[in-house]
């Protein structure tokens, strides 16, 4: 505690502190104008990256204002208790008053240093967490600490509000409060600079700038359209950003993604790019993207081959390369087109009248045209009649005349069959009616009729009869195709052995 007497050197001595701690405040405070000017113009310049901590800064201006002022209000409460109602810090007559700093600020009633206590705590912590500099967060709460004090010579702590103005004079407690300003001054001023630091700190440094062409696809059909993204990409080849695909690391440090393609189709993969800044901290990018793999191809073609077949499905495969096959439709004129899964079935109807199939795709979401192709429509040939039997091994086979032929699988056959079997169109026919011929000993010739597609009892009956090396024929015959056409189809000679 101070004497009861206090000498006029020291009261001299706290006015020029506080006079000095004034000229000082003036300059800090202009200083943090500066500063909060150039947040202001970067953020005119950049909206997008200066506003967020132009924002912070005024919330910050704003709660030291506040501050300050409530400050200077103490100030010239204690004056005014000192020196009446026109007192004027600037000019203290009463300076060496020793109650008027005790009555205004540890009042039972209306406790103004406690009040003031808890807005320096509040303040110190907001200002504390918007620097991420420890060593400056650690200096502001040192400068605006309210810690209770314990004084030499004394065991119990007075609270911080009694240790500034319990028994101080008015010019002291001034001057405190003075000094009190120039902290808070001071902590908004690093503030300041911490979000003008900001502003730039999570930027990438890079060292080489690139022009790219990124096209959509590079491989473009006639009627399409060519799409590129032509982009200014700038890196840093010091420290590369981390590629991760479908959650894995990439392991390539150029960033270049290859995989092996083992089969056909559409593929889609995404990621993130992992970006480390300036300041330390990190971003994540994400991206996706797709891949279509075709198979090698190359078309040859017959043009004098161009042939359908009237009233059967006729296979029809239909590719567009580069283009994915759900995206793939066709038509046919003179029939139907049907698809069934990857391969297409065309049913032309009117035989001797070209049918044309006409293919688009979608291109981004429109339809091309892709190609046009005609077909000659023609009718089903004739298929050749046989006589199925089971060889020595258990298996079909079919004996279609012109050569020996053992009596015992003539016998066991169940009667006459025709198809098409040459390995392209694989086509059975069924047979309506046949007629067998045979030859007596006069060589008169004995006809018999068969039971539909079976022989007939009397057919039988003339094969049991014939010996070895003996022939007959069979003739007449009458089948009906997949196509709805009956045809007579061409005898065949069974040989006897």
């Amino acid at each position: 505690m101070l004497a009861l007497n206090v000498s006029s050197d020291v009261l001299d001595g706290f006015t020029q502190v506080h006079e000095g701690l004034n000229r000082s405040n003036t300059n800090v405070g202009i200083r943090n104008h500066a500063i909060y000017g150039q947040l202001e113009a970067l953020t005119e310049q950049n909206p997008d990256k200066g506003q967020v901590w132009l924002d912070k800064a005024t919330e910050v201006r704003e709660a030291t204002d506040r501050l300050y002022q409530y400050v200077d209000s103490l100030k010239f409460l204690i004056v005014r208790k000192a020196d009446g109602p026109d007192g004027d810090p600037a000019s203290i007559k009463s300076r060496d008053d020793l109650e008027a700093a005790a009555v205004v600020m540890l009042s039972p009633t209306n406790p103004r240093g406690a009040t003031l206590r808890g807005r320096i705590d509040n303040y110190r912590d907001y200002v504390t967490e918007l620097i991420p500099d420890t060593l400056k967060q650690n200096t502001i709460k040192e400068a605006l600490s309210t810690a209770d004090i314990t004084k030499i010579g004394t065991l119990a702590p007075q609270s911080w509000e009694e240790s500034r103005f319990d028994q101080q004079p008015v010019v002291a407690a001034v001057t405190l409060l003075s000094k009190l300003q120039n902290d808070i001054l001071y902590a908004e001023g690093e503030v300041l600079s911490s979000l003008l630091n900001q502003v730039d700190a999570g930027d990438l440094r890079v060292n080489e700038l690139n022009a790219y062409v990124m096209p959509q696809s590079r491989l473009v059909m006639r009627g399409g359209k060519y799409q590129a993204n032509i982009v200014l990409a700038a890196v840093d080849t010091t420290q590369r950003p981390q590629v991760y695909i479908n959650g894995n690391l990439l392991s390539n440090p150029n960033g270049i993604y290859e995989v092996a393609t083992g089969s056909t189709g559409k593929f889609d993969y995404n990621g993130y790019l992992q970006v480390t800044h300036g300041d330390g901290s990190t971003t994540r990018h994400d991206f996706s993207s797709s891949y279509t793999v075709i198979e090698p191809m190359a078309t040859v073609s017959a043009t004098l081959m161009n042939v359908l077949y009237a009233g059967i499905d006729n296979p029809i495969s239909i590719s567009v390369p580069g283009v994915a096959m759900q995206d793939i439709s066709a038509t046919m004129s003179n029939g139907s087109l049907t698809r069934q899964g990857d391969h297409w079935l065309a049913r032309p109807t009117t035989v001797g009248q070209d049918a044309e199939i006409n293919v688009s795709a979608n291109m981004d979401g429109h339809q091309v045209t892709m190609a046009s192709t005609k077909f000659r429509v023609r009718k089903l040939p004739d298929p050749t009649p046989y006589i199925s039997f089971k060889d020595a091994s258990g298996n079909t086979d079919h004996y279609r005349g012109g050569k020996p032929f053992a009596k015992a699988l003539l016998l066991n056959s169940p009667g006459l069959e025709a198809a098409i079997d040459d390995g392209l169109l694989d086509t059975p026919f069924t047979v309506e009616s046949f007629e067998t011929v045979f030859f007596d000993s006069s060589g008169n010739a004995m006809p018999e009729v068969s039971n539909g597609n079976q022989f007939s009892p009397r057919q039988k009956t003339q094969f049991q009869r014939l010996g070895r090396g003996k022939r007959f024929y069979i003739s007449r015959i009458r089948a009906k195709g997949p196509d709805g056409i009956t045809r007579d189809l061409s005898p065949m000679e069974v040989i006897v052995q």
